[in-house]
């Protein structure tokens, strides 16, 4: 069975590192996989196996995640059985992969919160399946988009990062490295800065916290509005206590650092730093959008800030409670979301389509 991921580019998102990893592992089960980006580069580039074909569709890095030349004509002289197109922008063309490459079965997937654009709604009828990352994620395509029921299935996002034991003294060698002993509370948040992240809510609310607390936010990422968060940062007085650490190749070391993990989203589908976090030991408090609850922490309805800070105190000042939270969630996630589980999900999918096709 030849597998094709469809993705714009590897940068250091959380669909990304999905694609990057489904791509090694469907290789490593013994199924041919290629991996088509529109454009070149970027932050994973080298994150696909030596094993995965990779197949570039700009010659030159335009800079437009939208640019796709020739990407019919590629994938079909790849010969696919299976098609899965990852992200906003390869959903956007599944229709026309549909379309044009009839012998394979072109798969689109729902992994975001926020509505996405016409042409993606407009795949989510062409396509002959649909994958979505959460039940919350299915329940809007099926009320909202009216995707029918039996075209969707829901495969939850594979764990990335091993969830590896490590020394005490990696733990300690991180906080001393951003000036934080052990009373000191570090509050953790790993993903890019866009605007549906809403970073800068979680500095309103460590701004609340109570006076008395030795807390850190650690803030993990790039993007077009940390910028902001900074200056909102700056103009509340909290410069020493909050700390922006850039983009993180592998924030398993931040994880064992970290006390708690903490997500105001807008919106999400399923929240790939939250079930890292989890799977290594971090509780976590989090807005209740899309996927949250699935993931396993402790949701708080959104935009209730005075929820949020008191739950946050609460947990911040009682150790005994977040050892015992630590250990429910590090259960759930390894065994929720343990990527041969989800691989084995995706391949049993892929088998019974390619042979609905056949019939």
């Amino acid at each position: 069975m030849k597998i094709l991921i469809v993705q714009d580019h590897l940068r250091s998102g959380g669909t990304e590192r999905q694609s990057c990893l489904l791509a090694n592992a469907f290789t490593e089960a013994g199924h041919p996989s290629a991996l088509l980006t529109f454009r070149p580069g970027g932050s994973l580039a080298d994150r696909p196996a030596k094993e995965v074909e990779r197949i570039v569709l700009q010659g030159r890095d335009s800079g437009w995640d939208w640019y796709a030349p020739g990407l019919v004509r590629r994938a079909a002289a790849w010969s696919p059985d299976i098609v899965l197109c990852m992200g906003r922008m390869a959903n956007c063309y599944a229709g026309r992969l549909a379309a044009g490459l009839t012998n394979a079965a072109v798969i689109a997937t729902m992994r975001t919160g926020k509505t996405p654009p016409w042409l993606f709604r407009r795949s989510l009828r062409q396509v002959g399946h649909v994958v979505a990352n959460s039940h919350d994620s299915r329940r809007v395509l099926v009320n909202a988009y009216r995707v029918p029921d039996e075209k969707v299935s829901v495969i939850h996002n594979a764990l990335v990062f091993p969830a590896e034991a490590r020394d005490r003294s990696d733990r300690v060698s991180v906080r001393i490295q951003h000036d934080a002993d052990e009373n000191t509370v570090v509050l953790l948040w790993v993903g890019m800065f866009r605007p549906e992240k809403n970073q800068r809510e979680i500095i309103e609310i460590v701004g609340r916290l109570d006076p008395a607390l030795r807390w850190q936010l650690w803030l993990a990422g790039e993007g077009v509005t940390r910028d902001g968060c900074a200056r909102a940062v700056t103009e509340r007085g909290l410069a020493d206590r909050v700390k922006f650490l850039g983009f993180v190749r592998d924030p398993g070391p931040l994880y064992a650092a970290a006390d708690l993990a903490v997500l105001t989203s807008r919106s999400e589908s399923l929240s790939n730093f939250l079930i890292e976090a989890h799977a290594h030991g971090v509780p976590s408090i989090a807005y209740a959008v899309t996927g949250v609850d699935e993931c396993g922490g402790l949701a708080i309805a959104r935009d209730d800030q005075d929820g949020f800070v008191r739950e946050l105190e609460q947990l911040m000042v009682d150790s005994t409670a977040r050892a015992k939270e630590s250990d429910r969630v590090r259960a759930f996630a390894r065994e929720a979301f343990a990527p041969a589980r989800q691989t084995q999900a995706y391949l049993d999918l892929f088998i019974r389509l390619t042979r609905s096709n056949a019939s």
